[in-house]
């Protein structure tokens, strides 16, 4: 049992991998080991199984499974015609991202009523994906005005060469809701924002407008706290001495404390100017704002914010490879990082996601693939990271050693 939960035994791949399925569901023992030894289980093989229709049901089911998905397999998967329409339509209606983007570029999906339909009740859907879906269904390009089964509807878009800016009303919040709760607020102190940004910010509130009506009011609490160096009791401070002192003598005068660093001066002059907005002030700021506001706002412990972050069109490679570093930020932040595929393309990204203890167990083991040996080697070693990903990370090291002993 040991040597099939490892995958050891000596019997074709298509057999192992039914084997392995099996103690992955249904054995308490060996359950752990099997789900390892299938998350490290070899690219190629595996997308010859799944594009197999002669493949057993348990196997594709398995990897259908959203907490097992790989991009690569998917893609094969929605082309099986053992896969049912049936079985697609229920995962379609949960999954969003770069996964209904896959759907929607499938040739099988595409012919299909039924799956389009499921994926059109799917609420988390973008805009654009929105869109797509309706045009499948119809045969024709959709309409300028959409109405989707939770009542999002998005006007006409104004001609290119008239400078408008799109009314947008989303009836699934409110239906006295006006376009105008929508409208991108220009920030004073912030650098004007360039038409792309202004579109991509009424995009993410439309597509993001429930979850931004229920944390309307929700104030900047960051993830893990941030300390600042500016005394707030000072003024208190010295009005307390002037009242102690003899009154034909004046108070004082204290010279304002200073900061030691100027860089935390500014530091605490943003992060006033953040505690002061509102969500929908902090997904304009994310958006438009400065690096040092970036670096800020990703650790809002309000979701929606910390993912505007990632949807600015000035987020640069760097920041999100520090963001997949760091253990101050939401999960949900960190299992988005991927989903972007100009940021799963990124190694260092990977890299740093992999070795983060904070990312979900479902994405490390998902990327762990793409690592060079060097690095699952030092992942093995890592304390900080869970016993699962450091065993699956010695196992893919020895493989990538020595092969021919996978």
């Amino acid at each position: 049992m040991m040597a099939a939960a490892k995958g050891a035994l000596e019997v074709p791949a298509e057999e192992m991998v039914e084997i392995l399925v099996f103690l992955a569901e249904n054995n308490k023992i060996f359950g752990e080991t099997s789900r390892i030894t299938l998350a490290g289980w070899d690219e190629k093989s595996a997308m010859a199984i799944v594009s197999n229709p002669a493949t057993a049901k348990e196997v594709l089911d398995y990897w259908l499974s959203p907490k097992n998905l790989r991009p690569v397999l998917f893609r094969l998967l929605l082309e099986n015609p053992s896969v049912t329409l049936e079985k697609i339509g229920q995962i379609g209606a949960t999954l969003k991202g770069e996964w209904i983007d896959a759907m929607l570029a499938s040739p099988r999906i595409q012919t299909s009523p039924q799956v389009l339909q499921e994926l059109a009740a799917n609420n988390r859907l973008s805009g654009v994906q929105s869109v797509h879906v309706q045009e499948l269904i119809t045969g024709k390009p959709a309409a300028l005005a959409i109405n989707t089964q939770v009542e999002r509807k998005i006007e006409p878009a104004p001609e290119p060469d008239i400078p408008m800016q799109p009314t947008i009303t989303v009836e699934a919040v409110s239906p006295t809701q006006t376009a105008a709760e929508f409208e991108v607020v220009p920030d004073p102190g912030a650098a004007e924002a360039d038409p792309e940004t202004e579109k991509v910010i009424i995009a993410f509130m439309t597509e993001h407008a429930s979850e931004i009506e229920a944390e309307a009011k929700k104030p900047f609490q960051p993830i893990g706290g941030i300390q600042q160096d500016v005394s707030v009791a000072e003024p208190k401070a010295v009005a307390a001495a002037a009242t102690v002192s003899a009154p034909a003598r004046p108070a004082p005068k204290m010279p304002p404390k200073k900061l030691a660093n100027p860089e935390d001066e500014q530091r605490g002059s943003v992060l006033q100017k953040i505690a002061m907005l509102d969500v929908k002030g902090r997904i304009q700021l994310a958006m438009k704002g400065t690096k040092e506001e970036r670096s800020i706002l990703v650790r809002d412990g309000t979701k929606v914010v910390a993912l505007a972050v990632l949807d600015s069109p000035k987020i640069t490679d760097g920041e999100v490879e520090k963001f997949a570093n760091q253990k101050n930020v939401l999960e949900a932040l960190l299992r988005a990082i991927p989903m972007k595929r100009r940021f799963a393309k990124n190694y260092v990204v990977v890299r740093n996601l992999v070795a983060n203890p904070r990312t979900p167990l479902d994405v490390s083991l998902g990327l762990m693939k793409n690592l060079l040996v060097q690095d699952l080697k030092n992942l093995s070693a890592n304390k900080e990271v869970s016993d699962t990903v450091r065993k699956l990370a010695l196992r893919m090291f020895k493989q990538k050693l020595d092969p021919s002993k996978g």
